[in-house]
Formats: C-alpha cells, sequence, structure tokens
C-alpha cells in the first residue's frame, strides 16, 4: 500500500469512527431498537415494551458478575502496564538495545519478537514494553548515527496485539477457564448444557494455537527483518522526549515505609507463595485450571511488588498505568447493557440461526470475520466478548464446532483488526511521537499475514 493510499485510509477512519465510548452508545441504541421490533415477551405474543427493554438494559449493565469481568481486565491492564514500567524490566530493554540493536533489520526483529513474547504472557506488559522498547532503540539510533526505518520499529512493537487473544491474558479464554463462567453467559438462552469451564489447556496451550501462535513469533519478526533490509532512509528524527522519572519527594515519618524495599519486597513474595500455594492446590494441574483471571493479577501482582521494589515506585508506576484504563471503567457497563437487552429479547437464537446457517466448515472463519469487524467499533477483547460471546457459544453448539475452537476464531478476529484499529496503539504513539497513518502501512502488511496464518489453522484443525 503506497503512501498516499494509506493516509487516505487513515483519514477516513479518523472521520468516520467517533470515540469507543459515543459507539458504545450507538450500539446501545441499535441493539434496544432490535429488541423492540423482533423480540417477543414470555408472558404474550407482543413485542417487549421499550419500559421492559430499559429494565434489560439496565440489569445488564449492572450486573454484579460482568463487572467483576470489567474489574479484573482492568487490572490485567493496568498490573502489566506497571510491571513495564519497572527498573528490571527498563534495564533489559537497555542491555537488549545494546547488543543486539545495533543495525536496522536486527533491531526490527528483536523488538518484535521480544514484544510478541511479552504480550503473549501479559497484553497490558507487551503493549507497553514494545512502545519503551521501540523509544530505547530510536534513541540508541539517534545517538549512534545508525540509520533505521521507526515507523517500521513502531509497528513491531505494536506486533504484540496480533497474539494477545491467543495468550495467557487473552480477555474471552481466561474467563471461560473460571467456573461458572458459560453458565452465566448462556442465563435466559435456549442453551442447555454447557461446560462448567474451558480450561487454558484447550484454547491457549491447544495444538490449533500453538500452531498460531508459532507461526506469528517466526514469520512477523522475519517479515519486519526482510522490510527493514530494504530500508534506504537515514537515521530516524524524533520529534519528542520520554519522559524523565519524577523527582523523589522529600517524605518522613511513617512514609518512609514506602521507600523500604524490604516492605515491598516481602510483600509480593508473599502474594507470590499464595499464588504457588493456590497452584499446588489444584487438583488437575496439568489441565491448567488454577489459571483464571484472579490467579493471573493476583501472580502478576506479586511479580510487580518484587520488580519495583518498594510501594513508592509501585504507585507511582500504577498512577501512570490507570489512565489507561479508563475505556474500560466507562465502556464495558455499555457493553453489558447490550448483552442485557440481546439476551432479555431473546434475540440470541435468532442469530445464532443465521450464523449456524454457514456450516461446520465455514462457521469457524465467519466467526473470525465477524469477530474482526466487531473489533472496530467494540476496541476492547473483554467488551467484544461480553457482546458477541452468547451468540458464538449458541451457534458452535448447533453446528457442532468444538467450543474451544469457535472461542480461539473470536480471539484471533479480535487480534486481526488491532493492526488496522489504532485504539490501543495510541500509548505507543504518545511514547514514540509517531502519528498513526506512519505505522499504518505496516501494521496493514501484518494484519495480511495474519488472516493467512489464522484461516489456515482454522481449516487445517
Amino acid at each position: 500500500m503506497n503512501r498516499r493510499r494509506t493516509d487516505e485510509l487513515a483519514s477516513f477512519l479518523q472521520r468516520m469512527l467517533p470515540s469507543p465510548f459515543s459507539i458504545a452508545i450507538g450500539l446501545s441504541v441499535v441493539a434496544m431498537l432490535l429488541a423492540f421490533v423482533f423480540s417477543r415477551s414470555d408472558a404474550s405474543s407482543s413485542n417487549l415494551s421499550m419500559s421492559e427493554i430499559v429494565v434489560n438494559w439496565g440489569e445488564g449493565m449492572w450486573s454484579s458478575a460482568l463487572l467483576t469481568f470489567a474489574f479484573q481486565m482492568m487490572l490485567m491492564l493496568i498490573l502489566g502496564h506497571t510491571l513495564a514500567l519497572s527498573k528490571p524490566i527498563a534495564w533489559l530493554i537497555e542491555k537488549i538495545s545494546k547488543r543486539f540493536c545495533t543495525s536496522g533489520p536486527q533491531a526490527a526483529f528483536t523488538l518484535t519478537l521480544l514484544t510478541l513474547l511479552m504480550a503473549f504472557v501479559n497484553w497490558g506488559l507487551g503493549l507497553v514494553f514494545g512502545a519503551i522498547f521501540a523509544r530505547k532503540v530510536g534513541d540508541y539510533a539517534v545517538k549512534n548515527g545508525i540509520a533505521m526505518n521507526y515507523p517500521l520499529l513502531a509497528a513491531g512493537a505494536y506486533a504484540g496485539m496480533m497474539v494477545w487473544h491467543g495468550g495467557l491474558s487473552g480477555s474471552a479464554l481466561v474467563k471461560v477457564a473460571e467456573p461458572g463462567h458459560l453458565e452465566a453467559l448462556m442465563k435466559g438462552s435456549s442453551v442447555l448444557q454447557v461446560p462448567e469451564s474451558i480450561p487454558l489447556s484447550e484454547t491457549v496451550f491447544s495444538g490449533m494455537n500453538i500452531a498460531a501462535s508459532l507461526a506469528l513469533l517466526i514469520i512477523l519478526p522475519l517479515s519486519v527483518y526482510l522490510i527493514a533490509k530494504s530500508y534506504k532512509g537515514g537515521v530516524p528524527q524524533l520529534s519528542t522526549k520520554l519522559v524523565q522519572a519524577k523527582a523523589e519527594e522529600t517524605v518522613q515519618g511513617a512514609e518512609r515505609l514506602d521507600l523500604w524495599n524490604l516492605v515491598g519486597i516481602a510483600f509480593g513474595v508473599l502474594v507470590l507463595i499464595s499464588s504457588l500455594v493456590m497452584l499446588a492446590q489444584s487438583q488437575d494441574i496439568a489441565s491448567l485450571k488454577f489459571i483464571t483471571p484472579n490467579w493471573i493479577n493476583q501472580s502478576t501482582l506479586a511479580l510487580t511488588l518484587i520488580f519495583h521494589g518498594n510501594i513508592r515506585s509501585f504507585l507511582s508506576a500504577v498512577d501512570d498505568a490507570i489512565g489507561g484504563a479508563a475505556g474500560i471503567l466507562i465502556q464495558f457497563p455499555l457493553y453489558f447493557g447490550v448483552m442485557g437487552v440481546i439476551q432479555g429479547a431473546g434475540l440470541i437464537p435468532y442469530f445464532s440461526e443465521l450464523m449456524s446457517a454457514s456450516g461446520e466448515t465455514l462457521f469457524p472463519l465467519l466467526t473470525m470475520l465477524s469477530a474482526g469487524v466487531v473489533n472496530i467499533f467494540v476496541p476492547s477483547g473483554g467488551g467484544q466478548w461480553a457482546v458477541q460471546g452468547a451468540l458464538v457459544i449458541q451457534s458452535a453448539l448447533e453446528t457442532n464446532v468444538p467450543l474451544n475452537k469457535a472461542i480461539l476464531a473470536l480471539a484471533y478476529g479480535d487480534q486481526l483488526t488491532n493492526m488496522l484499529q489504532p485504539f490501543w496503539a495510541l500509548p505507543l504513539l504518545g511514547i514514540t511521537g509517531l502519528k498513526a497513518k506512519e505505522i499504518l502501512p505496516y501494521t496493514l502488511l501484518l494484519m495480511g499475514i495474519g488472516v493467512i496464518i489464522f484461516t489456515s489453522v482454522l481449516l487445517i484443525f
């Protein structure tokens, strides 16, 4: 894709897509109108009244189980982001930059590979790690006069969003691993029975997802390496400076406890021990049923406290990270409201009939495609699962497609259009000083590679 067409596409997306919150409002209105036109109440053959629809919307918004889900997803992002801001991670980036990023192609390959690995572990960690890494490499290139394709580096740093939903913090995957979630999700639908849970051994570590993830880990870094080799430009021109660490404030009295590494590390070790105890007490460790959103957040909290050392450093990083979770905080209840309207109106069976008509072979591909489209308007894996999850589960049961495959198909679609939807790229763009249109040619190329990989595994497995 040439530069002019890329600029036109970036400009079109900016014009056509309002803020995600405005889109969530629009989805709520559309769901209510669909419910009013097509729904049937249980008591009579007449359509649901608007007052009944509004009640369903409110019940969905403030569902305690769904709000717990939202809080779990917020913590995953905040704790991963906070971990990325720790001194050990900064030290690691510094060492890798000096050792493995002495040329443009080498830097592009190393940065993309490590970002993919970090994002597979935790998407918040991968997102911020990649952004800081790209910026550090850019600074290193300027300081040493090394020619590098800086926008390509940033695109490689964003590539972690192509693997995250199939990883250990993938919203849909860790949520269905939680006992009772599927039953709560399908409450009020025509589905009579669903599994108590689907452990990560059947999703993240299934043969299909391992094949897809390995293909991404090999092909994406090699692709950016080859592109970087053809780069004919010069040394990057960086327009902004990295924010410097805040100066330590003078503390006195009991506040000194916040600066004692012994306190922060000791508490972090205790939290880590409790996570290990939970693992040891798991009845079936091999199935990985112990890996739930709560266990992931608890373990990440432990590592974050240990890596930061003292409470002051930890809380300062949390302050920096928490802004990135604002979208989840304010938008997720609206997505839950949409889900409440759709379920309360009995619309899921209508939509599932359309999906299941595609057949066992095409259904996973259609799910991936629809998830990719939904992700443009609901740029959050957790929010997307809340809106689309029940439909995918019921349709999969009706077409005899394994539930783990259907859920992974949704995850793959979400990952794909992250390369087109720049919502989660905002932190990276802020740190690198680039604009969305500068990285878009390369992220679109990565998306094309992802289409081939994900389509292949869905057809083969």
